[in-house]
């Protein structure tokens, strides 16, 4: 069964912040303490480098699409964040983390 947990990103600054995630609860994941004593799984990489996953991916879709002719184009996708994995592309309509919108004009 899949259960919502909550799994520690860390910043390459090294900052860190939370993200409600649905993974198993037996992922081989590091644990880490909140200053609350609350135990909470760590990310296997930072938050810059699961999202380094994704950028080729919009890189791309620039390249592609840019020699097409609308004024304005836009490409929405969903971005899932996982302890293992990383950053993980998912559908719009389903259950995302963040959405990205990548927009191009003309001009």
């Amino acid at each position: 069964m899949v259960e919502k947990q909550l799994v520690e990103f860390s910043l390459e600054d090294g900052s860190k912040f939370l993200v409600e995630v649905e993974e198993p609860e037996n992922t081989a994941v590091g644990r880490v303490a909140l200053p609350s004593g609350r135990m909470v799984a760590e990310a296997k990489q930072t938050f810059e480098d699961a999202i380094d996953k994704i950028k080729p991916v919009i890189a791309s879709l620039t390249t592609k699409l840019k020699d097409l002719s609308p004024e304005e184009m836009e490409v929405k996708f969903g971005v899932k964040l996982s302890a293992e994995a990383g950053a993980i592309l998912t559908s719009v309509g389903g259950e995302v983390n963040f959405e990205i919108t990548v927009k191009w004009s003309k001009q």
